[in-house]
């Protein structure tokens, strides 16, 4: 996957309207809540919950927000269920939805009912797992860093790539060395942006524009249910798709 592709979702997520902010900030509470009934709330221990609060923090969640949806897993079980789905969208474009639910029936049937009315396809369980490898995307502030001596001292921990795009670093590591690179980042003293687990496409399809801005506006469907946390594609979203998404 091009990393302008990877980054242009980013910078649509960091450009989030007031509404889009309020819809990111549920979807980490959930995150945040079931991170710590799986792992427990100490974020030392739980690599999954630190990564949630890392990016909670990043979008600027109030500190009291965080610790309520700890809190929330250690006073009771939520009860959310961790479910995915695969498919394909008009022109062949894969999707994998990974959601949190607390009502299966519900999220099967919602996100079902997207797949018929946009003409796509769901999948079975694992049918399209081939095309997207599991990495760690890490976003760091440039601020006073040199970008030579920040890779330098930062490859070692296992970083796969790293990308420099306006003021901030795009870091991409193997799912196994997610960890001690958010290990080695915060040793450095510096704060992310957003730290987590995504499946990034092992190959890209361009579309027509038209076309692309009609993909990436069914992916926003998915992403407007609640149960949805993360939608992965494998659209490659040029600069001119993403002027068209800007312009409306």
């Amino acid at each position: 996957m091009s990393g302008h592709s990877k980054w242009s979702t980013i910078k649509r997520k960091k450009g989030a309207n007031d509404a889009k902010r309020g819809k990111m900030f549920t979807k980490l509470i959930k995150e945040i809540t079931i991170a710590a009934e799986q792992g427990g709330s100490d974020p030392e221990t739980n690599p999954r919950l630190r990564s949630a609060i890392q990016t909670a923090k990043g979008m600027n969640m109030p500190k009291d927000n965080i610790q309520r949806a700890i809190n929330k897993a250690n006073k009771d079980s939520s009860s959310f269920e961790e479910v995915t789905f695969e498919g394909y969208l008009a022109h062949g474009i894969a999707v994998f939805i990974e959601c949190l639910t607390d009502n299966n029936n519900r999220t099967v049937s919602s996100v079902r009912a997207i797949f018929t009315k946009r003409g796509g396809n769901l999948g079975t369980h694992g049918s399209l797992s081939f095309l997207f490898d599991r990495k760690g995307i890490i976003t760091v502030p440039k601020g006073d860093l040199d970008p030579e001596e920040f890779e330098l001292e930062i490859i070692d921990a296992g970083v796969e790539e790293i990308e420099l795009n306006d003021d901030w670093f795009l870091i991409t590591t193997p799912m196994e060395d997610f960890n001690n690179v958010q290990k080695k980042l915060e040793e450095m003293g510096l704060n992310t942006e957003s730290a987590s687990l995504q499946r990034i496409p092992n190959d890209t399809k361009e579309l027509p524009i038209e076309d692309a801005v009609q993909i990436m506006k069914t992916i926003e469907e998915f992403e407007d249910d609640d149960d949805v946390q993360n939608v992965f594609h494998n659209l490659e979203v040029t600069e001119e798709v993403e002027k068209a998404l800007d312009q409306g």
